[in-house]
């Protein structure tokens, strides 16, 4: 055979090599969830913004300094699942004392639905907060009128962590949510996704000596 049929062939081979190589690192199954114990089972939480939440659509960003979600760890042996997340309903969380980065605009946002939030042990541990659909929707008036509606044809999951302390804490950041714009001028009409931030902390009221914790 000579050098160059020598060489194609042995190019094709590595190719081919490489191929199934390819084939089979894609057809790999991802590894399975650890397990998620949350405590103290049956314990009531408060969950309160901590400094501002963002949700930005375009150009324009709604910035709320007030938020708060109540909840509940389920009882047990529901605060366990052995090979994934645990989840706990919440409230729909309340924002108030909002400002729109457009002057002379002044939004209000409204919460609905079923909301919830699970917890998954790891590092760092995760936190996917679902939204309903239709369950946020934020309003404007003034110099522009708007409606930004998250999650406006399925839930959606917002993914954010978890870590233990005392208080614990609730991080999103720049969470993409899904969204529909209406409006007029001046409305991020284009806009299909929005960026959420936000941390809250987040307080045991059935016991305020302890603290919800997320563990293995």
């Amino acid at each position: 055979m000579s050098r160059t049929r020598t060489a194609l062939a042995l190019g094709l081979a590595a190719a081919g090599a490489l191929s199934v190589a390819s084939v089979t690192a894609t057809a790999a199954p991802s590894p399975l969830a650890g397990s998620t114990t949350v405590t103290p089972a049956g314990h009531s939480f408060n969950a309160t913004l901590s400094g501002k939440a963002t949700l930005k659509a375009g150009s324009v960003t709604v910035t709320c300094t007030v938020s708060v979600s109540t909840g509940t760890v389920p009882a047990a042996p529901g605060n366990q699942n052995a090979s994934g997340p645990v989840s706990s309903p919440i409230s729909p969380p309340t924002y108030s004392s909002c400002t729109s980065s457009i002057w002379g605009v002044t939004p209000t946002v409204t919460t609905s639905g079923s909301w919830s939030v699970s917890m998954q042990d790891g590092s760092p541990i995760t936190a996917t907060m679902t939204v309903p659909v239709g369950g946020l929707v934020v309003h404007t008036t003034g110099l522009a009128t708007c409606t930004v509606t998250a999650a406006p044809t399925a839930p959606a999951n917002v993914g954010g962590t978890w870590v233990n302390g005392a208080p614990p804490s609730l991080t999103f950041t720049n969470a993409s949510v899904p969204v529909t714009v209406t409006g007029g001028f001046g409305c991020p009409t284009s806009a299909t996704s929005s960026v959420f931030n936000a941390v809250y902390k987040v307080t045991d009221t059935t016991d305020p000596a302890q603290q919800i914790t997320v563990g293995p």
